[in-house]
């Protein structure tokens, strides 16, 4: 139910105004009940209770109906909404950025590599000469071991806007020959050179073919992978909704023109099992990595 601050919604709030309504709003929320039902339950008359009820029944909060011979209450509302003429707190504004993950701007990678696109891979797999093919930006899936992959985003904020939150997602998963459903890989997001944090990936999926991924590509390599979602905000950063490390928006530079993303595999990392990202037309999510700012 939507109120607000004015005459009209009267009739609700005086209809909330009683112990015994409150109490009668209970107990209907848990099943419909007669006038003598609840004047039973409540230890009082019948006429008391028929005129409780008629209040919130002008308030709009009960209906009554006939079963049988009987007049019972049925609770109408699960929630009442008051609207204020006037927003405290106002909503952030935003804007979401899709590049594609061929769409790269710095790379460093070692074999176990490669970029596949929607009707074959992307010059000769294990060569990282073949990142800097004109063709990757069309790639839907790259796929790498020890170093790194950086994207752009563009910054279109002005000297007005104040950043409240960054959101990147993604669909990741780890690199092994083929496949290997069961191994572990620590990729480490960067944003602006400032390193957020590491994830553990579980493995190279193949026991189903990806959603999206193209026929052409073979049942036994990486076919789709987890999609992760992470965010940055003034108290430190988030992945999937589950507080991930302590940096903030504050240890980044936003005053650039771009926002840069890497995706990194140390070669000290604990679990060194390379990276698998998947965009448009591969794996299990139809998108390619996405970055939604939200700012006042």
């Amino acid at each position: 139910m939507e109120s607000d601050i004015s005459e009209s919604s009267l009739p609700v709030y005086k209809a909330l105004a009683s112990p015994v309504r409150l109490k009668i709003i209970q107990k209907l929320s848990i099943r419909k009940m007669s006038v003598r039902e609840l004047a039973s339950a409540l230890n009082l008359s019948g006429t008391i209770v028929l005129q409780h009820l008629n209040k919130l029944a002008d308030a709009g909060i009960i209906k009554f109906e006939r079963v049988g011979h009987n007049k019972v209450s049925r609770l109408t509302v699960d929630k009442i909404n008051v609207h204020f003429p006037q927003t405290i707190y106002s909503e952030f504004e935003s804007y979401n950025t899709q590049v594609p993950v061929g769409h790269f701007t710095n790379f460093s990678v070692e074999p176990s590599c490669g970029l596949a696109g929607k009707t074959d891979y992307i010059g000769k797999v294990d060569n990282p000469a073949y990142f800097m093919d004109p063709d990757r930006i069309s790639a839907g899936m790259i796929w790498w071991c020890n170093g790194f992959v950086e994207y752009q985003f563009p910054d279109y904020l002005t000297e007005d806007n104040k950043l409240e939150m960054l959101d990147l997602s993604m669909e990741l998963g780890s690199e092994f020959p083929f496949s290997n459903n069961v191994w572990p890989s620590d990729i480490t997001f960067y944003i602006n050179g400032t390193e957020i944090g590491t994830w553990t990936a579980p493995g190279d999926f193949s026991d189903t073919r990806g959603k999206y991924t193209p026929e052409w590509v073979p049942d036994n390599v990486n076919q789709y992978g987890i999609m992760k979602t992470l965010r940055l905000t003034h108290d430190g950063s988030f992945l999937d909704g589950q507080p991930f490390t302590d940096v903030s928006l504050e240890d980044i530079d936003t005053h650039k023109q771009t926002f840069a993303v890497r995706y990194g595999i140390k070669k000290n990392a604990k679990n060194n099992g390379g990276c698998t990202i998947f965009g448009k037309g591969f794996g299990n999510y139809n998108q390619d990595i996405e970055m939604k700012l939200f700012y006042s």
